[in-house]
């Protein structure tokens, strides 16, 4: 028995203390206002951090005394206290057009589910002060008077549209003299190219048909046979064959450190040498002999997969670069000027906008 009735005064202390640590207040700035103005009113409330707070809700113009009406509720601001608690803080703008002392009843404040009466507060409003001895004083309404003309604030926008004008009028010079300078057109041509070995298959096919190994020219089907090779190993290798000696040729392609076929070709060059200059006769067998070595040595040292496509640009002359170059310096400029006027224009409309 006796254990209970700690426990039950326990919770009674506990229950004391929080309702102790909410505390509820509000108050008027300035209590005294002319008819028309705004009064500050400023409801506190202290408690602790995680308890639910609900404030008195009103709507602008409502009435919350007779003769006092609401302007606006502006929102809660919440801060932390040094004693671990918080205060939120709610401000009701405030309004009356009667004079006389109003008495502004208490507001209900509800934290956790229980309600705490905040103390009334008073509002005195006065008559605005009129001078009743001298009503010549006063005088009607004045018309609305138009603003006289000052050089000083139409000045500026002047000399802009002055400046715009001047700007519009290069843009258009530049632009006619854009037009006079035609573009030059460099059109660039994607042609398809053969490979080097692809070029010597042909021409050899060509040689085949017209049956040369088997005419009674040998010195032109060595002469053609010979050049088709020095056509391909200039185009292959890199070095100019076409201007070299058989040996010379041969010499290259070892210092290349290409040895395949070496032994062949150097017959071959051999034999055409001796039918171009010596006059040396050839036998049938050893012209196919020399022809399918040609071959072998084309279908041995050929590289594939090669770019088959050649991109070709036109050459241009000096006065075509000026041109160009004419071109892309006028279109910057047109393109500058241009920024320049639409935001002088911009900056003019912005202010005509002030003044009026």
């Amino acid at each position: 028995m006796k254990n209970r009735s700690i426990f039950v005064i326990c919770l009674l202390l506990s229950a004391l203390n929080a309702f102790a640590q909410v505390s509820v207040e509000s108050k008027i700035n300035p209590m005294e206002i002319t008819m028309g103005e705004q009064v500050d009113l400023t409801l506190t409330v202290t408690m602790k951090r995680g308890q639910m707070l609900e404030m008195p809700i009103f709507q602008p113009s409502q009435m919350i005394a007779e003769g006092v009406e609401v302007v606006e509720a502006l929102p809660a601001d919440t801060a932390e206290t040094t004693d671990g608690l918080i205060k939120v803080t709610k401000v009701y703008k405030l309004t009356s057009f009667d004079e006389k002392l109003h008495y502004v009843p208490a507001f209900k404040v509800r934290v956790d589910s229980k309600e705490y009466t905040t103390q009334n507060l008073a509002l005195k409003v006065l008559e605005v002060p009129v001078d009743t001895l001298h009503p010549e004083n006063f005088y009607p309404p004045k018309d609305v008077q138009d603003n006289p003309f000052q050089w000083s604030e139409w000045s500026g926008l002047f000399w802009c549209s002055l400046l715009l004008i001047a700007l519009m009028c290069l843009i258009f010079y530049l632009r006619v003299c854009m037009r006079e300078n035609k573009p030059v057109l460099a059109r660039v041509r994607i042609v398809k190219r053969l490979l080097p070995h692809q070029k010597a298959m042909q021409e050899i096919e060509k040689i085949k048909a017209e049956g040369m190994s088997v005419s009674g020219d040998q010195k032109a089907y060595y002469t053609r046979l010979t050049d088709t090779l020095r056509k391909y190993i200039e185009e292959r290798f890199g070095f100019n064959a076409m201007e070299m000696t058989s040996s010379e040729i041969i010499e290259n392609l070892q210092q290349a450190e290409d040895q395949t076929m070496m032994d062949e070709l150097r017959e071959l060059f051999t034999t055409a040498d001796l039918v171009k200059f010596a006059k040396y006769s050839t036998l049938i067998n050893e012209n196919d002999a020399n022809l399918v070595n040609a071959i072998e040595f084309i279908n041995t040292t050929k590289l594939e997969n090669q770019p088959t496509t050649e991109r070709i640009e036109p050459e241009l002359s000096d006065t075509d670069k000026r041109n160009i170059r004419s071109r892309k310096t006028l279109r910057w400029a047109i393109i500058g000027l241009v920024a320049v006027a639409v935001a002088l224009f911009l900056y003019m409309v912005y202010q005509i906008y002030l003044l009026l």
